[in-house]
């Protein structure tokens, strides 16, 4: 897993709406970029945390992040996650777990008594920089937008 202080590794993947999108052209958009990885569109947990991101969405821009999640999901089931919970961030495709894997958050899970290969959920706030600044392992799913927030105005 990357820490603090580590470069954030590049990458390239295809959006909700089938836009390429690279971690240097967000990085080019002049914010510090949130990136959170969940494992699966519509289940519980992984709506909690894009709601909580999405009710401080306005905070957090005005703080000067953006915000990117991260999932295997598909495009289609992203568009209807995005619709369903009007979220206004975009959701990257990572169907071969690339973006997982050079982040670490792709590994192994236990779910009532199975060992399986999945998505770990984590949160990594990447400066201008695309030096890592912070990684939430442990996500709060329910206050994520706080969690960041109280972490980035302990910083100051």
């Amino acid at each position: 897993m990357l820490k603090a202080g580590d470069k954030a590794p590049e990458f390239t993947a295809e959006d909700q709406a089938g836009n390429r999108v690279s971690l240097s052209a967000v990085l080019g958009e002049g914010k510090r970029v949130i990136l959170y990885f969940y494992p699966k569109d519509n289940t519980s947990g992984c709506t909690a945390e894009a709601c909580s991101l999405r009710d401080g969405y306005g905070e957090l821009l005005a703080k000067g992040f953006t915000v990117v999640g991260v999932s295997p999901d598909g495009a289609g089931t992203h568009r209807r996650f995005i619709e369903k919970h009007q979220l206004p961030f975009r959701l990257l495709v990572d169907a071969d777990h690339a973006i997982a894997e050079a982040y670490g958050t792709w590994g192994e899970k236990k779910f009532m008594g199975r060992t399986y290969m999945g998505m770990l959920r984590t949160t990594f706030v990447i400066g201008t920089d695309g030096v890592i600044e912070k990684v939430f392992e442990k996500v709060e799913t329910k206050r994520h937008f706080e969690q960041i927030v109280e972490w980035d105005e302990a910083r100051d």
